[in-house]
């Protein structure tokens, strides 16, 4: 009878300096970033567009000198400014803005910048060569990142006409992702997220937008005019993706912020 009794004593001391332990380590661990940076355009009534048809409006509601506070009204489409787009977009039977799991969107983060190839050519498409070239220096993709592709299409948000860049029959240039390398990017390296500098991950001249076919009937999501990628580290940033939680939304304003450890 001692010796059970000596034995029991011993097991729920063990069980609690295990439980004690275990509970040191969560917390002795936090989430350890240095730096914040905003990967968001600031909404405005002149920020680019496809069409004049898509407004973006504010109307005073309230003023501090007659209502005690200040209040506004918005109008602006979904895809407005920098955001998401949601796979329901262009898969009906998949998540919307308010569906999309929040684990989702909070993940690694890679640039790959095509600025360049993207002077010569503003039509140019992504490759699965851009992306082995990217992981010969920084190695694999994580599994369930988000990839973003800096255009340098950043730098001329401030001149709508120039960020569309649309020729005389209206066909907008600028570049995007080639099929193949939004395949590979689903396929072989599970990402959760793709996104740009531009209004679309799919070139400019693409008529049938197949990257967003297929990319979203596989549950991944969009990043549109995608902000501050000039001065963000192409790799070893977290992605926190913020939309705005509309219900039933095809995609929503985004608030991007890439943590930096």
């Amino acid at each position: 009878m001692i010796k059970w009794k000596t034995f029991t004593v011993f097991w729920c001391l063990a069980l609690a300096i295990l439980l004690v332990a275990k509970h040191r380590s969560v917390v002795a661990t936090p989430l350890t970033v240095t730096t914040i940076l905003d990967l968001t355009h600031t909404m405005t009534e002149s920020s680019p567009t496809w069409d004049d048809s898509e407004k973006y409006s504010a109307k005073t509601t309230a003023r501090h000198d007659s209502h005690g506070y200040y209040a506004r009204e918005l109008t602006l489409p979904e895809h407005f400014g920098t955001h998401i787009d949601a796979p329901a977009h262009y898969a009906a039977s998949l998540w919307t803005v308010d569906q999309i799991p929040a684990e989702r969107l909070v993940r690694p983060l890679a640039i790959i910048d095509i600025t360049q190839k993207a002077k010569a050519n503003p039509d140019y498409q992504l490759t699965v060569a851009d992306i082995a070239a990217w992981e010969d220096t920084h190695g694999h993709i994580p599994q369930a990142a988000i990839v973003v592709i800096r255009t340098g299409w950043g730098e001329r948000w401030n001149d709508a006409k120039a960020f569309r860049n649309a020729d005389a029959h209206g066909v907008m240039h600028f570049p995007g992702f080639s099929l193949e390398a939004a395949q590979f990017l689903v396929d072989a390296r599970y990402v959760v997220g793709i996104g740009t500098d531009t209004m679309s991950v799919d070139p400019g001249d693409s008529r049938e937008n197949p990257v967003h076919q297929y990319t979203m009937a596989r549950s991944v999501y969009h990043l549109e005019n995608v902000a501050n990628l000039a001065i963000t580290p192409e790799s070893g940033a977290t992605l926190v993706v913020a939309p705005a939680k509309f219900q039933h939304g095809s995609g929503a304003p985004t608030r991007l912020l890439a943590m930096l450890k």
